[in-house]
């Protein structure tokens, strides 16, 4: 196919007022593709569905963490206490404090956590940000290795290109390591760098690539680095996500399975047979992206009453629910 299918319709009383365009894969245990719709084999930003990967370059290079504190460094984590608690720890694991990070300040990602935040007097910092986990982690990773942290010379790049000594570089010993994670996982080569929104670098994989990567990890042998980040997303999905997030419910509630959500509407998991699971929404909409990637799962034969709630994102009027964004019948049967 040459362009997005419709995944996701809008009906309010009974209407169908728009849709939600994207794309779809599954790929197999041998990285195939078994079923797809729409583009799935051609360069895209997976956005902070790379974070596992990410975390398995660190771990090749030597970084020592627990596995709570491994499952926050490939996490887009909400700012709750137990996050920001935890981003401290693995700085001051190899003798840094908060002050060390380089991502943006941010208030928390999830609302109950920001107003908790707001009320005990913070405003934005770096600690709240959501990729502060993966930004810690990669300090520490550095101090490990004993590559350069930060080019002062550099710090406010107007363009996002980082001087080599700044751990964000593209070029940096690090990101250079991550980059062939990437390629490792997803079988195919990086098409295309960019900044992400926390500054690190962004890699482009194809959909399937994507997939691949995800099925990889959550088969993966225990004792492997790919099979620690499994592990660690299945025993702490509150620190690979957070408390009250789909993606924590999901793991909890699908035997095997591993998942994370990235922005723009990307949602990838993993199943523990191999398979792979990649959603990419092109109006970067995260309400159509839950709801495809939970008809996915019901399409594979997978049932639970954590998927079922996602299935349809409930739309309101006067306060009363009147509709849902839900899957379209004609892509996913």
């Amino acid at each position: 196919m040459t362009e997005p299918v419709i995944l996701a319709d809008v009906v309010r009383n009974g209407f169908v007022e728009g849709h939600h365009r994207g794309s779809v894969v599954v790929t197999e245990p041998d990285g195939t593709v078994s079923w797809s719709a729409g583009i799935v084999a051609e360069p895209m930003f997976p956005r902070s569905s790379n974070k596992p990967m990410q975390a398995l370059a660190m771990l090749r290079h030597g970084l020592p963490l627990e596995a709570n504190l491994l499952a926050l460094a490939a996490a887009s984590h909400s700012g709750e206490q137990f996050h920001l608690d935890g981003v401290r720890e693995i700085l001051a694991g190899v003798g840094l404090d908060e002050s060390a990070l380089r991502t943006p300040a941010a208030y928390p990602y999830d609302e109950q956590a920001r107003d908790e935040w707001v009320r005990s007097g913070h405003a934005q910092e770096r600690v709240a940000m959501n990729c502060s986990g993966k930004h810690a982690a990669m300090i520490a990773t550095c101090v490990h290795n004993g590559w350069p942290i930060h080019d002062p010379s550099r710090e406010k790049s107007p363009d996002g290109v980082w001087g080599r000594d700044d751990y964000r570089s593209a070029e940096h010993p690090l990101q250079r390591a991550v980059k062939a994670a990437i390629e490792d996982t997803s079988g195919e080569k990086v098409a295309h760098v960019a900044v992400d929104g926390c500054g690190a670098p962004l890699h482009a994989i194809s959909l399937a690539g994507l997939a691949r990567s995800f099925g990889h990890l959550a088969s993966a042998a225990a004792d492997s680095p790919e099979g620690r980040i499994a592990a660690a997303f299945r025993a702490y999905p509150e620190y690979a996500s957070g408390s009250r997030r789909d993606e924590a419910a999901l793991i909890r509630a699908v035997p095997g399975l591993i998942c994370k959500i990235g922005a723009e509407g990307v949602y990838a998991a993993g199943l523990a047979d191999g398979r792979g699971i990649a959603v990419k929404i092109e109006d970067g909409a995260t309400r159509a992206s839950a709801v495809a990637f939970a008809a996915v799962l019901l399409r594979l034969g997978l049932d639970h009453e954590v998927i079922g709630k996602l299935i349809n994102f409930p739309l309101y009027g006067g306060g009363v629910e009147v509709g849902s964004v839900r899957p379209n019948a004609a892509t996913f049967g």
